[in-house]
Order: structure tokens, then C-alpha cells, then sequence
């Protein structure tokens, strides 16, 4: 296949890159760099089944030749205020990129009659009243709240999906990604991830904010790559939870990464700073994704966590992001 994908010098969207690419494809990878690593392409710069675009997904996309599958990725996702990266201070970029660039995106794979995947989000069913969280359920999302940019953005992504879908037969799919984990997580993210394994390394005590008794449920980033590549084999139309459904405390959590480090300081607990609208429990119902894709989560925390805090522990030591 000839791919393209946006936002392909993320987290995930590397991650995909390297995937296909191992599997014989031809990448066009899209990014801005607004919160994508430079450093995530750097070793498929002399790669002949990749090429890069320098360019905001938000503004109309032209690429020339055969295209078989358009991915949208592009999209700030880090729900931190006191990062740079987090999409409350790149408020208008995002809500661009749910809009304008699903729009963009969508209209690549139409004039290429090539298939199409969004990646949305847990963000979409808000802070859910049913739990766990199946695809039927429709959300308790604050339109104006402080995370609605992404959540609202992801939200009318799919809309205008099954809109091309439905109007104009567009071959396309959606999956709902929850809180995933891995390299290549940049180190001034803001989440807790990279938060908490850079205390830990510098053997501070980890800084929680609420109670710690609201819920995640954490995937590795390797599983999650799985599961959008087996949704885009499939022909399934709807959206599809793709997640790991084993749900932790964020003191669980953060508890697990002091013992997998060895740090000693333990937990700074701030109940009275919890970040607004944040959601009170996370966890995917999977049953969609195991009954149409095969699709379960096979690397376990511990080991996903491990190998995060490997990356994570190279980067602070040669003073990377």
C-alpha cells in the first residue's frame, strides 16, 4: 500500500509509521511539529518507503500518485495546562485539527478513493456515567469546559467521518483510543506517565493531583498499534474501543512506578488541585474489538512500564525531550 498519514512524527503516529513501513508499505508522513519529535523519524530519513511533509493539517493537502490509505492522527492531546504541548494553551490548533483537518484528511482519501482511518478518543464519552465504556454509549461531555476543545473537536471528527461515509461511500473507520503508553512519549508531555517516571528517576516523590482515586486504564503502545492495524483490515465502519481494559487507581499507578524504579520518596498527594473536568474513572469495554478484530491486549503493565522507563531514563541522561 501507499499510506499517508498525518501527524506521523507523534507518539502513535511514529510508532504506525515504523509499522507499516516493516510491513512492506510506502509512508507519506504530515506533521507540523507543533507537538511531534523530530526525533521520532530520524532514523527512516534515508528510507525510501518514507517521506515527509512539513505542514499543518489544517490547511488544504495535495499528494501526488496513488494513495490506498489516508490515517488521521494529527491532533495536541496532553490535557496539561503546565505544559506547552498540552492542548488547553493550543486551543485553536486542535480544535483546527478536529475540524479542518479531519475535513482535509477526508477529503484526500475521497479524491484518491482511498480508505480512511480517524484516530479518536476516549475523550468522547467525557466523564462517563457508564462503566465501563462500550461504543454504544453516547458520552457526559461539557461542551465549554476546559478539555471540550479536544473532546468536542474528536466529536465532530467523527461525525464528519460517518458523514463521508454515509453521503459520499467513503471506505472508512474509527478507532476510540484510550490512555496509551510507551517510547517515544515526549518527556515534557505533561501526562502522567512521563511525569511520574521522571520524579521517580530523580527520586522525588510522585505529585498527584485530586485524591488519586480516580481511574485509568493504561495500553501499551504496541498493542494499540495491533489493534488500529487489524481495524484497518477489517471492514468495519464504526467506532471500535481499543484499549487495555485492567483499570488502576492513579496511586496504584504511580505506587508501581516508584517500585519498578526503586525510588523511595513515595507520593506527594494534592486533592484540592485536580485538573478540571477530569475524568472520574477510565475503562474500555473491549468486547467489539475482541469479537470483530481478534483483538486483546497482550503486554502486561509491569512490562509496558518497564520498557517506558528504559526510554524515559536514556532521554533525561542525554538531556532529551
Amino acid at each position: 500500500m501507499r499510506v499517508f498519514i498525518s501527524g506521523a512524527a507523534g507518539f502513535l503516529g511514529s510508532h504506525l509509521t515504523d509499522r507499516l513501513i516493516k510491513e512492506g508499505h510506502t509512508v507519506i508522513g504530515l506533521d507540523n511539529f507543533i507537538t511531534g519529535n523530530r526525533a521520532n523519524l530520524a532514523h527512516l530519513a534515508d528510507n525510501p518507503k518514507f517521506s515527509l511533509m512539513e505542514q499543518d493539517v489544517s490547511k488544504f493537502i495535495a499528494v501526488d500518485g496513488e494513495l490506498n490509505f489516508v490515517l488521521h492522527l494529527a491532533s495536541p492531546a496532553s490535557p496539561s495546562k503546565s505544559s506547552p504541548l498540552g492542548y488547553p494553551n493550543l486551543p485553536i490548533q486542535t480544535m483546527k485539527a478536529g475540524a479542518l483537518g479531519t475535513h482535509n484528511t477526508l477529503g484526500l482519501a475521497k479524491i484518491h478513493n482511498a480508505q480512511f482511518l480517524l484516530a479518536s478518543t476516549s475523550e468522547v464519552y467525557g466523564d462517563p456515567l457508564v462503566h465501563p465504556q462500550p461504543e454504544s454509549y453516547w458520552g457526559n461531555c461539557d461542551p465549554v469546559g476546559v478539555r471540550s476543545v479536544y473532546d468536542e473537536a474528536k466529536r465532530f471528527a467523527e461525525a464528519l467521518t460517518m458523514a463521508y461515509h454515509n453521503f459520499h461511500g467513503l471506505d472508512t473507520r474509527i478507532v476510540r483510543i484510550f490512555n496509551t503508553f510507551g517510547p517515544r512519549m515526549r518527556l515534557d508531555d505533561g501526562r502522567s506517565v512521563p511525569n511520574f517516571i521522571q520524579q521517580a528517576l530523580r527520586g522525588e516523590s510522585l505529585t498527584i493531583y485530586g485524591t488519586g482515586e480516580q481511574t485509568r486504564s493504561f495500553c501499551y503502545v504496541d498493542d494499540l498499534i495491533d489493534g488500529i492495524r487489524l481495524l484497518m483490515d477489517s471492514d468495519e465502519h464504526m467506532p471500535v474501543n481499543i484499549g487495555n481494559p485492567q483499570e488502576v487507581s492513579i496511586i496504584e499507578f504511580a505506587v508501581r512506578i516508584n517500585e519498578l524504579t526503586g525510588n523511595t520518596a513515595g507520593l506527594q498527594i494534592n486533592a484540592s488541585e485536580r485538573l478540571g473536568d477530569d475524568p472520574e474513572r477510565r475503562q474500555p469495554d473491549i468486547t467489539r474489538a475482541k469479537t470483530i478484530l481478534g483483538w486483546e491486549p497482550r503486554v502486561s503493565l509491569r512490562d509496558g512500564l518497564s520498557e517506558t522507563i528504559d526510554y524515559m531514563r536514556m532521554k533525561m541522561e542525554n538531556n532529551l525531550s
